[in-house]
Order: structure tokens, then sequence, then C-alpha cells
């Protein structure tokens, strides 16, 4: 049973103007929550505070990249009724989409244990808890709200949090002086500092994240309404355009807040950062203690979103494999769920320092992005799967260079780490 069904019907069409968009809101907002999680502030406040303002020009990139790409996955969602997992298992042979889909649920894992581990170190901050009991805590209590709430209420619940964190970070940077003429050099001049590849490789990896293409082109069909009508499917892709832009942007700006927050504070006095907790403590006797429980406030709905939209994200995947559509109360749907965070937990128990696991997940989904990304070029640049909505000319080669730039920087990681 597709767990978006009760939101579809074949029989109307979408209400004009700006209520039709208001309707198509949430998304974009789904998929914002990956790129705003604990990995992302991981490797925001270490550009901040190493290199000041200067590499917010790799937010802008990645947040156009990811423009591009959110939307050509949900392009493939609203054509074909299929997420990219459900459409890679159909359309290519076993040898070529198991090793693929399986390489992403690796990714899965991986965003997964950051989003916990987030959570859990926010939890230390507020209330000194040890990091593997702040792990459990947040696993069972995200496990509680996936299986207890519909698709519609967790989508509410997951836009709230986007709006905390966002009022959270506009309240940080009301308390420091920032250079605003540096953020805006930074946000449009590509630099390269010495030994900054890793850290530009941990921001594209926590912003262009590869299980949020799978996440966007499955949930994006809970706004489908009648797919066998020309007009309805080009409304649909362009407030899904629209919604994505929309949502893209905010988090296009919490990003940055992240590190003009940490270049204000921490590159401004000469402090480095090792950890986010150390972040959060360095706060108070700047900001006031204020500071730094909204610093730990926004960070734990931050762990506590996106780890359930990476788990959607785990469960349309391996649902995908068997050609089923992400569904909570479907056998694998349901087993991909528990067993991602069940796994995501127990390698938390094992992780030594908190701060390099939360960079070291985000470049690994950077490593395996390219590997996303050229399936989606294949998939929704095919006549076969898209019919006459297939990439045009112009997409398709804007995404194989996007495609290409991902791997180029992917290489000059491994030279940086070798």
């Amino acid at each position: 049973m597709d767990f978006f069904k009760r939101f579809k019907t074949n029989t109307h069409k979408p209400v004009k103007g700006v209520r039709n968009f208001l309707k198509y809101v949430g998304p974009g907002l789904l998929v914002t929550v990956g790129f705003i999680d604990p990995g992302n502030w991981a490797s925001n406040i270490s550009s901040g505070a190493d290199y000041g303002y200067v590499l917010l020009w790799m937010v802008t990139l990645s947040t156009i990249m990811l423009i591009v790409l959110q939307h050509n996955a949900a392009h493939l969602g609203i054509v074909t009724g299929d997420c990219l997992s459900e459409s890679a298992t159909k359309n290519l042979s076993k040898k070529v989409s198991i090793p693929v889909l399986i390489t992403s649920l690796l990714a899965v894992i991986a965003t997964t244990m950051a989003e916990v581990l987030g959570g859990a170190i926010a939890l230390k901050m507020l209330f000194h808890l040890p990091i593997e009991l702040g792990a459990v805590l947040v696993s069972i209590f995200v496990l509680l709200m996936m299986f207890s709430h519909s698709y519609a209420k967790l989508e509410r619940y997951i836009i709230a949090f986007v709006s905390l964190i966002g009022i959270s970070f506009i309240i940080e940077l009301a308390m420091v002086p920032v250079d605003w003429n540096a953020a805006a050099k930074g946000w449009v001049t590509v630099s390269l500092p010495d030994g900054s590849i890793p850290i530009v490789m941990a921001v594209l990896g926590a912003v262009v994240m590869p299980h949020n293409l799978f996440l966007h082109s499955e949930v994006i069909q809970s706004r489908e309404f009648n797919t066998a009508d020309d007009k309805v499917i080009k409304k649909q892709l362009k407030y899904e355009f629209l919604d994505t832009l929309f949502s893209m942007i905010v988090g296009w700006g919490i990003n940055s807040a992240m590190i003009i927050l940490a270049a204000a504070t921490f590159f401004k006095n000469g402090i480095a950062v090792s950890e986010l907790e150390s972040a959060q403590r360095l706060l108070a006797p700047m900001l006031g203690n204020m500071a730094s429980v909204i610093f730990a406030l926004a960070l734990l709905f931050a762990g506590i979103s996106s780890t359930m939209t990476a788990l959607m994200a785990g469960g349309s995947i391996f649902a995908g494999m068997f050609n089923e559509p992400y569904d909570i109360k479907d056998f694998h749907s349901k087993f991909a769920v528990v067993a991602t965070l069940v796994i995501s937990t127990i390698i938390i128990f094992f992780v030594s320092d908190p701060f390099e696991g939360l960079i070291y997940s985000q470049m690994l989904l950077s490593i395996q992005l390219p590997i996303t990304v050229f399936l989606q070029i294949y998939l929704t640049s095919s006549e076969k799967i898209m019919g006459k909505y297939k990439n045009t000319a112009f997409t398709k080669v804007l995404l194989i260079i996007i495609a290409i730039i991902l791997t180029i920087l992917n290489v000059m990681l491994f030279k940086e780490l070798l």
C-alpha cells in the first residue's frame, strides 16, 4: 500500500494561484532538513572557525547544485510516480541497480549516524547526558514519532522544526558583530586556502546529500493529483520548482548563518573549535548563557528532524529495491527504518571523537554522491522512462557538469587525504 495514497486523487485538479502553491510547500522543506542537520553544523562551524567567511562560496555553489538536482529528482517522481530506487529497480539490471542502491543505503546509515549523534550531543549540552544514552533516547523518540504519526503530521512537525532552527540563528546572528562585507565577498568568491579541501568536501557532502535525492522523488508524490493530464503535470512541476527554490534558499540562509556565526565569534578571536560542545560552551562567555541554550536547542531540533527524513529515505531506497513505494506500515519500509536506526546507533558507541565522526560522515556522503547523480541523470534523460518529459539537452548538460564537478572535488579530497 502506498504511504502517500491518501494524499492522491485522480479526479481533482489543483486549486489555482497562491493557495495551490501553498499546498505544495512541504516536500522541499523536508529535504532542507537534510542539509541543516548536525553534520552540517560540524562542517560549517569548522569552516567558519578555521577560515572565517572565505568558504561561504561553497554553500552558494552547493545550494545552486542542490536546486538543480532536487528539482530533477522531484521531476522523476511527478512524471513516473516512482522514486529513484523504484525507477532504478524497474529500468536497470540487478547487477547494476543492487550495488548502486546498496551504496545509497550505506550513505543513509552514515548520515543517520550523524543525525542521531547530533541529537545526542545536544542532550549532553542541555542535560549533561552521556553521548551513548542520548543516542538511545533520540532513537527511541524518533521511532515513536515515525510509527505513531501519519506523513502529513510528520511533515508539519518537521516544518515547525525548520522554522525554529531558522529563528534560532536569526537570534544568534543578532547577538554578534558580523562583517557583512566579508560575508558578501565570501558568498561569491571562490577560494581554496591551504588544507581546506577536506572541509570544503564536508560542506559539499553536508549540503548536496544523496539520500535527499531519493527522499524528494518519494515525498513529492504526496502532492500528486491527476498525472494523466499534461496541464496538471506542468502545474505540478512549476509549483514543485517554487517549493524547491524557496526551501533551498531557506537552507542556504541557515547554513550560511552557521559559518557566519563561527567566523564572527571563533575565527575573529583566533579560537579553534574541535567539537560542537566546545562551540556551545565558548558562546556563553561571548554572547551570554541564552545564546548557548538556543544553540543546543536548535541542534536538538536539527538532529531529531533530520533523523526522521534520513530514515524515510532509507525506507524508500530499500522498499524500492523490491519495487515497492515507501510505506511505514509495510514490512520492507519498516525493516529498513528500524535496521538503519539500530545500526547507526550502535556505530555511535564506537565513535571515539563525535566531532570528527560528524565531519567524516559528511565526507562519505560526498564520495557516494556522484554515483547517485549519474544514476539520476540516466533515469531522467531516458525517453523510455520519462517520455516527453525527459531532460532537455540543456538540463542534461547542466547535470553532467555538476556530476563532473562533484567527481573532481572527490579526487581532490583523496589526494589531500593520502
